[in-house]
This record gives structure tokens, C-alpha cells and sequence, in this order.
């Protein structure tokens, strides 16, 4: 690729989406942009950094080509965008059918909100979603870490911008898996539904009451909730100590708009929530292992139960190698543990988890180290967790640094959790990055790495798995043909 001076009008015209292709009763411009893209920020996110990004990108590009999504949700804007591109093509408009191949999304904000627009595109299936970028404006930033964007906080200035912009024009494709998650638990006597209160569930989790006729829990007062979701779901501690920042935030936002105080306030609040000191101040009730059954497939149809050692406090299923701020819990395997165990590295497009277990915050700090990582526990392209009435009422979850409090079974009921691949999204990331692919000849599949170590389909499925549910809004007119779409 060429170099170019990046504050040019030529290079910034790489960028630019023609305002008629936005506003269909604008005037037609006549360029073809090589690099179109729609910017989505979630102005809250990172403190004062989010508006501030919105800003300078707003005075780069076309102003209705950077949306703040505290105004405007992603599935509105797409569904806009994509009935106006079909309109255009039709009507032998020819920027249209190259502005639609070539169109690369951005996202500004935590992984929460990347999550809640890989969800949008993974709904809308189109026949070609564009891929997504994502700037690290939250804590923990694991999705943009995973994919090269870095961890911190970007630069909001004018150069910064466009030096992403030119990192997003040179960056490559890559498809990662993504995850079904569908939760059943009894309705509560006492609350609404959506979300069960006092239940607040993330972007990504959405009430669903048609059940399949083949599922055992498609009975009277079961409520079925579903989502997805990209590089990791978690439950025990670690969720705990999350749900307690992200409470404190909600109670005091002015005191969240620094990412260094933002990290601070997470490890103090891990120390006061007693994760650095579980075996004196986590009961052991809440252990996983007491919690719940938990159950994997490695092979279609072959369901095994999974030991969980009593000790671990906290489990998590990987789907990134990055986890945390940026760890690497899983590790790479070496060639003795891939024999014995059948276990391989950490691939993004494999369509496997990888299943973590944790014992407290000082089993958490080996990922530090060279080689450190936490117990394996499996690898399974799907998970069940059974909770049944016992140890504990609640306990905490965690989707893409997204947590809640889950109320557990009190009477004699169940409340199951099951995880399941569900396809793939393109997202874009920087050729080092430390995500691979198992289609990339240069992976670590054929490399043997010294390490320490802690261990001493097409299943027939029903509507609910079917989707994310994060673009329900989102219907095309019947006059517009979209029948190439799906």
C-alpha cells in the first residue's frame, strides 16, 4: 500500500460514505470511496474519551457516518443504511453494489458494546456483513487486545484518529466463531419478566418465550432467555467482583472517568470482595463444583460430564486468547497435553471453548508469568450448566465484561445454562495479532512450547437457538427486494 499524508483530502476520501448513500434525498456524488466507514461510538464509554472521539471523527467524515449509540441503537442505522443501498442498486446506481463490498464498521467502547453490534450484524445476515473494528474505550478491552487494537485508551485527537483510520485500511479479515448462549430458569412470583427484576441482563441476553416442543424444559412458568456472545462467558468470582464494579459505577459515574482510577477501583474491589482470600472468606458452597453440574460435547451428540475440582471458584469458557485486560488463561498447550488430553491452542475459528477453572485471584496472577495459565478443564463446542436447589440463592455471571446477579432454583426446579456454537463473524485486525486462526499456516498447531503447568453439527435445534435476538427491530420493507440478502 501506498503512503500517503494522512491529514490529506486524498487519504480522508478513502474513508468517506457520499452523503446521498445516507440520505436518500441528498444529491449524488460521483467517487468510490476504498475504504467506506460507518463509526459507531458509544459516547459514555471511557469517561470524557468517548464524546471527545466522537467529536474529531464527526469533523474527519460525513457527520451522519459517526453515530453516537446513546442516541441512535446500530440495528435503526443498518436497517437505513442497507433499504437505501438496495434502493440504489436497483435503480443502477453503481457506487452502491462497491460502497456495500467494501464497507468496514468501527466501534468506540467496551466489549459490551462491540458485542451488542457483532450481534446486530450477526442477525441481520447479510450476504456480505461487513467487518468490524473495535477501539478499546473500556476496562478491560479484551476484544480489541485480541485483534490488535491495543488495551488502552486511544488518543482522541485528530491525528490519532486518522493513524486508526489508516490502520483500519491496511488491516486484515479474519472470521471468528460465535456463541449461543440460551438460559432457562422459572418465572419469579413477584417482578416483570424483562429483565427479571431485580435481574439486569446484558445487551446481549434478551427475554424469548417460544420454546421447541423437543425441549425438557418447555413446561408452564419457565422463562427462556438467549444471546451471544465472542470471547467469554464466566460465572463465580471473578463475575462477583465484576458486578460489583460495574454496580459502584452505576451508583458513581463522575468517579469512572479515568482507565488507570477504573483499574485501580477493579483490583481494590477484588481484595474487599475477598477474591484474593477466597479460602477464608468464600464459602464453599459457592464453589463451582457445588454450584452446578456441568456438562460438555466435544463430539456431536456425545454429552460427558465435566470433574470441576472442588476448589475452583471461578470458571470460564474462552472463545479469544485474551481475557481479563489482555491474559491469556488457556496458554498453548505442548505437544505431551495435546497427545494425552487432546487439547490444541487457542484458535478463534476452531468452533471449540476453551474451559478455564480459577481458585482465587493469586491462581489468577500465574497468567503473568512466562507460560502461566490457568487449570484446563476442557475444550467443547457446547456446555451445560445444571443448578438445581442446594448450595447458594444467587450466583454471578459475566458475558463479554457484561455481569449480573442470578437468582438459583429455591424450590424443586432447575435453572440450566447452555452454550453452543452458532456460526462466525468477520472482524478486522492487525496482520501480527495475537488471535489465530486454525486456517493459518503459521499457527502454533505445529510448534512445541515449554510451559509450566497447574494440572497435577447439525444437531436439529428449534427457533430459540436460531439467532441473537439483538436486531429484532430490524424489517425491510416488503417493496425492496432483498432476496439475495439472506
Amino acid at each position: 500500500m501506498e503512503n500517503l499524508d494522512l491529514d490529506s483530502e486524498e487519504f480522508i476520501k478513502k474513508f468517506y460514505i457520499p452523503r446521498y448513500i445516507l440520505e436518500p434525498e441528498s444529491k449524488a456524488e460521483l467517487f468510490k470511496p476504498e475504504c467506506p466507514v460507518l463509526v459507531f461510538i458509544n459516547s459514555r464509554s471511557g469517561g470524557q474519551l468517548g464524546g471527545e472521539l466522537l467529536i474529531t471523527y464527526r469533523s474527519i467524515l460525513n457527520e451522519k457516518q459517526v453515530i453516537d449509540l446513546t442516541e441512535e441503537a446500530p440495528d435503526s442505522v443498518l436497517r437505513r443504511l442497507f433499504i437505501n443501498l438496495e434502493k440504489l442498486k436497483n435503480s443502477g446506481d453503481g457506487t452502491a453494489p462497491e460502497l456495500e463490498k467494501k464497507l468496514r464498521i468501527i466501534v468506540a467502547g467496551g466489549d459490551g458494546t462491540a458485542g451488542w453490534l457483532l450481534g446486530v450484524v450477526s442477525d441481520l445476515k447479510l450476504s456480505q456483513p461487513p467487518p468490524i473494528a473495535t477501539v478499546p474505550l473500556g476496562t478491560g478491552n479484551n476484544l480489541p487486545f485480541a485483534f490488535g487494537w491495543g488495551k488502552k485508551n486511544p488518543g482522541t485527537n485528530r491525528n490519532s484518529v486518522l493513524s486508526f483510520l489508516d490502520q483500519v485500511w491496511r488491516a486484515k479479515e479474519m472470521k471468528i466463531d460465535s456463541w449461543h448462549i440460551l438460559m432457562r430458569m422459572r418465572a419469579p412470583r413477584q417482578g416483570s419478566c424483562d429483565p427479571i427484576a431485580p435481574l439486569e441482563l446484558p445487551h446481549s441476553l434478551h427475554a424469548f418465550h417460544r420454546v421447541s416442543s423437543t425441549d425438557d424444559l418447555n413446561v408452564e412458568g419457565y422463562d427462556t432467555f438467549r444471546g451471544g456472545f465472542w470471547n467469554y462467558f464466566s460465572m463465580g468470582m471473578d463475575a462477583q467482583v465484576s458486578y460489583a464494579f460495574h454496580s459502584e459505577r452505576k451508583l458513581h459515574p463522575e468517579k469512572f472517568k479515568n482507565q488507570l482510577v477504573n483499574q485501580s477501583t477493579y483490583a481494590k474491589l477484588g481484595c474487599s470482595q475477598g477474591w484474593f482470600f477466597a479460602s477464608l472468606f468464600h464459602p464453599s458452597s459457592r464453589n463451582i463444583a457445588q454450584l452446578c453440574k456441568v456438562k460438555i460435547m466435544k463430539r456431536h451428540g456425545d454429552w460427558q460430564d465435566l470433574n470441576i475440582p472442588h476448589s475452583i471458584r471461578s470458571i470460564v469458557c474462552l472463545n479469544l486468547p485474551s481475557f481479563s485486560g489482555g491474559l491469556n488463561p488457556w496458554g498453548t498447550p505442548n505437544s505431551n497435553k495435546r497427545r494425552d488430553r487432546d487439547l490444541t491452542p487457542p484458535f478463534v475459528d476452531d468452533g471449540l471453548l476453551e474451559i478455564v477453572g480459577f481458585r482465587d485471584a493469586w491462581h489468577g496472577l500465574v497468567l503473568l508469568a512466562p507460560n502461566g495459565h490457568g487449570r484446563r478443564l476442557a475444550q467443547a463446542h457446547r456446555i451445560r450448566f445444571e443448578f438445581h436447589k442446594g448450595a447458594a440463592d444467587h450466583t454471578y455471571m459475566r458475558i463479554d465484561g457484561e455481569p449480573w446477579k442470578q437468582p438459583l432454583p429455591v424450590d424443586d426446579e432447575t435453572v440450566v445454562v447452555e452454550i453452543s456454537h452458532l456460526g462466525q463473524v468477520k472482524m478486522l485486525a492487525v496482520h501480527d495479532c495475537r488471535s489465530k486462526s486454525v486456517l493459518d499456516p503459521t499457527s502454533p498447531i505445529a510448534q512445541d512450547v515449554d510451559e509450566r503447568d497447574s494440572d497435577n453439527e447439525d444437531e436439529s435445534v428449534g427457533e430459540e437457538w436460531r439467532k441473537f435476538g439483538a436486531a429484532d427491530t430490524f424489517k425491510i420493507p416488503d417493496e425492496v427486494d432483498i432476496s439475495h440478502l439472506s
